[in-house]
């Protein structure tokens, strides 16, 4: 029975995934992947419906099997791309932000005259503005003029702001000259953008031009907003005097300023020394002026952010803090979390001016934020943070300890730590597995191991008994500075509690066996992994091969590669060890191993030698794995190609 569509995309899109995870490197198109296509027989059944299926939903996170896919198709006798192929392999290539292969696609669509419906433009130019990929998503706003499709207002308002905010105003001017000749509708963030930024270069005359080019039609611009706009970037171009011409200006052509474009030319005066000029803007302000629509700002600002543009909304908002108007707190929340990523002292700022007006963050504000200082290094203003929070009762709770506690520890900020968990305490709240986690793992870190040790005795006095991850900080430490006896007692104990060991568990504890020279503990750990999981004694192989290696244990690896069931040793494994023969001089032994391999799986051979050669052109150390080849080559376990005969003649 021939399987229907969905059915159909399921096993191709499972057969591509499986082939490409067993692939080396991972992920990638090749010829095997198209071996797989071949033997499912799908090319006679092969439509641009199963197609764009296959892709949209299956392959929407693996964009290289997608992209290869998509080739594939287009190469098979009588198979031609449709309007919902393309949609599809844009989605991926545009969700992975593969910006220069949907570039190339477009110039492929482009040379064969196809008709795309407008939906799929849209999609991708959006994913352009995301990925600031400005000149590819203004030449295919080009492109779409020429076809005369509609992509919405609310998108070429959205790329308008974009291009300006990014500095291309040429391109600002082409799009605003077009959608006005097209009457496509302005926005207050589409055009407030755009005039702002035009507003630090632009003669006066020609700002008011375009002023009034809006002006003429009915739209849904914030017009005290927009004079704003203008003020501000008159004034940040250090042009006062024209920013003062300006106000009046804008009142005559129904762009009513609002305190706040006077407050910012009275300012200007101030700072630049015409204190006169200063107080005569402000005299203006009470007569003429209105007050600032909070409701408004709130819209503008939340527009800005939703469309990542940052910088704008930080300015925005330091005018508004300068002149203390209000602003409400779902506002500077806002403010606060997407400000921090670019400019954390500002975003500090924010904060400040809240706490000044009685209202304090979220936890995710305060989370973001704080990631955010600690990102970029300012740990002492992180400090400075919870110390002023703290001082407003902020900390009252067991979740907004925790986010203190973490974010000080991953800071380095370990006394401080202590101070937090000795306040919640005070507070009668109670640390819990979180809480001495995030202090046990700073301890470790910073070498403080009698801390942690006696952390761990506290946890389990007040009841609260270690999970993975506290073992796993104390038995990585214990393992690292080469304390392996104490980390093999936690290993068992954590075994006696229940607690199940995972890759990391293990790693850790057989890298300092092997450094400690315990290899009948180590191997009897690894034998406790792949009695609980093969997945994770397959996980830790390369690693426990590595170390073994590492320290002269070349026997041992090779017999324990040897007696492993076959769904744990993998190509990975061989390699390593192949490498670190190669590298000792103990090319015998190594040629007796591929051997081995090739005895059991002879298609693993071919990929030992892809992945040589793939070595070799990767390293400055190629001749002891060309000595490796030559001698695969002369036990007739390679044949001889262009490849291998350059490297036997260099």
């Amino acid at each position: 029975m021939k399987p229907s569509l969905g059915e159909a995309a399921t096993i191709i899109s499972r057969a591509l995934i499986s082939v490409s995870n067993r692939s080396r490197p991972i992920g990638i198109w090749n010829p095997s992947l198209e071996h797989a296509l071949h033997q499912l027989g799908c090319r006679d059944s092969l439509t641009p419906s199963l197609v764009a299926r296959v892709i949209d939903p299956f392959l929407l996170h693996h964009h290289s099997i997608a992209l290869g896919f998509f080739n594939w198709a287009s190469q098979q006798p009588g198979f031609s791309h449709t309007s919902a192929t393309y949609r599809s392999i844009f989605k991926s290539l545009s969700l992975s932000r593969q910006f220069n292969a949907v570039e190339k696609l477009l110039k492929q669509v482009k040379s064969q005259n196809l008709a795309l419906d407008s939906a799929i433009y849209r999609n991708v130019i959006a994913s352009q503005i995301v990925g600031k990929k400005m000149h590819i998503a203004f030449s295919i706003f080009n492109e779409v003029n020429e076809l005369s499709m509609d992509i919405g207002p609310d998108l070429c308002n959205s790329l308008l702001a974009a291009v300006a905010s990014s500095g291309h105003l040429d391109y600002g001017h082409t799009m605003f000259g077009e959608m006005s000749r097209s009457g496509v509708p302005m926005s207050t963030l589409g055009f407030g953008v755009f005039i702002w930024k035009v507003s630090r270069n632009a003669e006066l005359g020609n700002i008011l031009g375009l002023l009034d080019d809006v002006g003429k039609r009915v739209s849904d611009i914030n017009r005290s907003i927009i004079a704003v706009l203008i003020i501000q970037g008159l004034c940040h171009a250090s042009r006062v005097s024209d920013a003062s011409i300006a106000l009046e200006e804008l009142t005559v052509r129904g762009f009513k300023p609002d305190f706040l474009a006077y407050r910012i030319v009275a300012e200007t005066f101030r700072l630049t020394g015409y204190i006169h000029e200063a107080e005569k803007t402000l005299k203006k302000k009470r007569k003429l002026g209105v007050a600032p629509r909070t409701s408004d700002y709130k819209d503008f600002f939340f527009a800005l952010i939703s469309e990542r543009l940052i910088q704008e909304a930080k300015e925005l908002g330091e005018a508004i803090l300068s002149g203390k108007f209000p602003i409400e707190d779902s506002v500077l929340n806002a403010l606060i979390g997407s400000v921090s990523a670019i400019d954390p002292d500002s975003a500090t700022l924010f904060l400040e001016f809240m706490s000044e007006k009685g209202s304090l963050p979220t936890l995710l504000t305060l989370s973001n934020l704080s990631r955010n200082l600690r990102k970029h290094n300012k740990t002492d203003k992180l400090v400075e943070v919870f110390q002023l929070l703290s001082s407003k009762n902020y900390f009252s709770d067991l979740d907004s300890y925790n986010l203190m506690v973490s974010f000080l520890c991953k800071a380095g900020k370990v006394r401080e730590a202590y101070v937090a968990i000795h306040d919640m305490k005070k507070k009668g709240i109670d640390p819990d597995i979180s809480s001495y986690n995030s202090l046990m793992e700073a301890c470790c870190r910073e070498n403080l191991l009698r801390p942690a040790k006696r952390l761990w005795d506290e946890m389990f006095a007040n009841g609260c008994n270690g999970n993975l991850k506290t073992f796993n900080t104390l038995i990585c430490k214990l393992s690292e500075i080469g304390q392996v006896e104490q980390a093999q007692q936690l290993f068992h104990q954590m075994l006696e509690k229940g607690v199940q060991p995972d890759a990391t568990t293990y790693a850790s504890l057989l890298e300092g066996l092997c450094e400690e020279l315990k290899f009948g503990d180590a191997f009897n750990i690894f034998n406790m992994s792949v009695e609980q999981d093969v997945k994770i004694a397959t996980t830790i192989l390369s690693t426990f091969i590595f170390h073994l290696c590492k320290k002269g244990q070349f026997l041992a690896s090779s017999k324990l590669l040897s007696g492993l069931r076959s769904d744990i040793g993998h190509l990975d494994s061989h390699m390593i060890f192949l490498k670190c023969l190669a590298d000792a001089g103990e090319v015998p032994i190594a040629i007796e191993h591929i051997t081995w391999v090739g005895e059991i799986s002879p298609s693993m051979i071919e990929a030992v030698y892809t992945e040589l050669l793939t070595s070799i052109s990767a390293t400055m150390k190629a001749e002891p794995l060309v000595k490796l080849l030559r001698a695969m080559h002369e036990k007739g376990l390679i044949a001889e190609d262009d490849a291998l005969k350059d490297l036997c003649n260099r």
